[in-house]
């Protein structure tokens, strides 16, 4: 059995994290960081606060194939 680590806290952090990097209060669950300017060095300060706080090693590609915090949270359940 599996445990699933999506949970409204870890979608909640990673819009936090979103909404630091691209310094834009408005980021949702849904928001797709690209979308909202968000570019690949961008992208690696997300993905290093992801392993910091989460202990998952997600690649570049997870995060093109997951842009939002919700589908991020989805990813980082999946790794763990």
């Amino acid at each position: 059995m599996s445990t699933d680590f999506t949970t409204p806290a870890t979608t909640d952090a990673l819009v936090a994290v979103f909404r630091r990097v691209l310094e834009d209060e408005d980021v949702t669950a849904d928001s797709d960081f690209f979308d909202l300017g968000g570019d690949s060095l961008l992208a690696t300060r997300v993905l290093s606060a992801v392993a910091r706080a989460h202990g998952v090693e997600l690649a570049f590609d997870d995060f093109l194939l997951a842009p939002t915090p919700a589908r991020l949270a989805r990813r980082i359940a999946a790794a763990a």
